[in-house]
């Protein structure tokens, strides 16, 4: 799954993408979990997710009952990228838990680790830029895809950016479906 991810981005061409790559090869991105302990909660959870995400998406685009027109490269940096945020966002810690025959035991589990408190997509607009320019759709999508999972003091402001950028609500519902029916 990691040289097919890596193979989709190869596929982008903007300035800086080299580096953005070199960066996500130093982090955790491949074996994070997608999840503490929800969709994903295993190593190499946000890797299947991201690359689920792309296969919902694409499909979502070309069978759309509007006309969403969008280069192949900008579903490709908004699909693997969307969380690119969770990259160095969990670590491994123990708690005690009994086991199958009753016997105490210490076991793993993902907690959160956020050294960088900056929210959740637009964090990962801000980590993607730090290396190549976005679209403004590209951003919207991004920023926006956790949907009205957000406060809801963001409602209306969401409702604006799925209306203004359509892609932003599939990246939404791509998300979502990833999550509840593939358990990524």
């Amino acid at each position: 799954m990691e040289q097919e991810f890596l193979d989709l981005l190869g596929k982008v061409k903007r300035e800086g993408i080299d580096n953005l790559i070199n960066f996500i090869k130093k982090t955790d991105f491949f074996k994070a979990p997608a999840s503490t302990r929800f969709h994903g909660s295993r190593e190499g959870g946000l890797l299947e997710h991201s690359l689920k995400v792309y296969e919902i998406l694409k499909y979502k685009i070309e069978n759309c009952v509007i006309d969403i027109d969008v280069p192949e490269e900008s579903i490709i940096l908004i699909a693997l990228l969307h969380d690119i945020c969770k990259a160095n966002f969990y670590k491994v810690d123990y708690r005690n838990a009994k086991n199958e025959l009753g016997v105490w035991e210490k076991v793993p589990y993902y907690t959160v680790d956020d050294t960088i408190p900056y929210g959740h997509g637009e964090k990962s607009v801000m980590m993607i830029t730090e290396y190549i320019k976005l679209t403004p759709e590209e951003k919207y999508a991004i920023r926006w895809h956790m949907g009205f999972t957000e406060p809801k003091e963001q409602y209306t402001t969401i409702g604006i950016a799925y209306t203004k950028y359509p892609l932003a609500l599939l990246v939404h519902e791509a998300d979502l479906e990833a999550t509840y029916f593939y358990d990524t």
